[in-house]
């Protein structure tokens, strides 16, 4: 019977996929190594929720990039040239990707889309406050190429289902009156939206608990072991050690699902690829009324926005290939504080909090979600740069998935 269940990992994913779990009547436990919920990946992100970031990676031009940039330790996307067979099978594996790159990008799409009902009626349901704000997110291009390339991904957004619109500088202005430069062109997505992932979390990891969910926060799982149809989960806590036997176990453990799935026998290629942030506090009148309050992607630099608050705003984005290095570089932080004294000169950067996190990423930019070989044992992991974007909806595809399964074999379903 798979009732019990064992959810690891107590970021955005693991959160979400407890709470779709428990409001379908499983009993559910959740563990979480940290104190307490969403304090890594989960974190301090970028805190969009953008269907029109739907665009995978697994493209020539991101290669090219790559290769140009690999010595330039402030470039957007930087990959440590130190050879390990994680990353060559995960590059490898990258590149046999991009003849899916159209079919991957519409999918991601029309997940995103899917996701926005299910997270904004939670937040709603459970009476959560996230800094949530529905002003949409730009797009702004500084060159012909980018906009052109741009537009290419536009029809595949399109196909996916997403409302998207090419805007003159003319435009940007009228919808960002701050941003500050010269621009070509830009796309706006009116549906989007940002807020604070941290804050989101917490709020649902509260309403988990108050549904019932068990949540085992300080306990890092270091073994899993299947038995007869179940799984044993044994985790390191402050008290001692602790194993606890269940009907099921979904890995939604981010970079360390890798690992901990290997246990389990699967191959989950998931690689840390870290990004970085700063939140500005915005302490004087001319700071929150100089930072935007319409999100912004900015394609050269790669760097979104989100305003967070009247008094918070963050910037974050590059990509840095340097396994589970979780360093805070300050030649990574300086241009995106740069980027803010260029697009929004009013903004006093004099008080700057940096962060940095490791994103689980698949070669293919598509989460994994669905079963293992072994009954009664899943997967709700690798969700990249879209990690809460995605989260809803992969936690209700997982959570159905379960629930099919429940008392069945469930290689039969998902």
């Amino acid at each position: 019977m798979l009732n019990k269940i064992a959810v690891i990992g107590g970021g955005i994913t693991g959160v979400t996929t407890a709470y779709a779990l428990v409001k379908r009547g499983f009993d559910v436990t959740l563990y979480e190594s940290h104190r307490y919920a969403g304090m890594e990946t989960s974190f301090a992100n970028g805190g969009q929720l953008s269907a029109s970031n739907a665009e995978v990676w697994n493209h020539w031009s991101t290669v090219l990039k790559g290769l140009k940039w690999m010595f330039n330790r402030s470039a957007p996307l930087l990959v440590n040239p130190n050879p390990s067979w994680h990353k060559l099978s995960w590059f490898t594996e990258f590149l046999a990707a991009i003849p899916q790159y159209k079919q991957n990008t519409i999918k991601t799409t029309q997940l995103a889309i899917a996701a926005r009902k299910y997270l904004f009626d939670w937040a709603t349901q459970e009476n959560i406050s996230f800094n949530h704000q529905t002003k949409g997110i730009l797009h702004i291009y500084r060159d012909k190429h980018s906009f052109d390339h741009a537009q290419s991904v536009n029809c595949l957004l399109q196909q996916g289902g997403l409302e998207r619109r090419a805007v003159t500088p003319l435009e940007m202005r009228s919808i960002e009156p701050t941003l500050a430069g010269k621009y070509y062109g830009g796309f706006f997505t009116a549906d989007d939206s940002t807020g604070d992932i941290h804050k989101f979390t917490t709020g649902l990891a509260a309403a988990i608990e108050r549904l019932g969910v068990k949540c085992n926060y300080s306990h890092e799982v270091i073994r899993l072991v299947h038995v007869d149809s179940g799984v044993l989960v044994r985790a390191k806590a402050e008290a001692g050690d602790t194993t606890n036997r269940f009907d099921g176990v979904v890995l939604c453990g981010g970079t360390a699902s890798r690992a901990l799935g290997a246990q389990l026998g699967d191959r989950i290629n998931i690689y840390p690829v870290k990004g970085y942030s700063i939140t500005v506090n915005l302490n004087d009148p001319a700071s929150q009324s100089g930072a935007p309050q319409v999100s912004l992607l900015d394609d050269e630099t790669k760097l979104v926005t989100s305003r967070l608050g009247s008094d918070r705003f963050r910037v974050a984005g590059t990509a840095e290939f340097n396994g589970t290095n979780r360093d805070i570089r300050a030649d990574r932080i300086e241009p995106l504080v740069r980027w803010v004294h260029q697009c929004f000169p009013r903004i006093n950067t004099r008080h700057v909090i940096p962060w940095a996190g490791l994103r689980p990423m698949l070669p293919n930019m598509l989460p994994k979600v669905g079963p293992g070989k072994k009954p009664n044992v899943f997967y709700n992991t690798g969700h990249g740069h879209l990690g809460w974007t995605l989260s809803a909806i992969t936690a209700e595809a997982i959570a159905s998935c379960i629930q099919q399964a429940k008392g069945l074999d469930s290689s039969r379903y998902c």
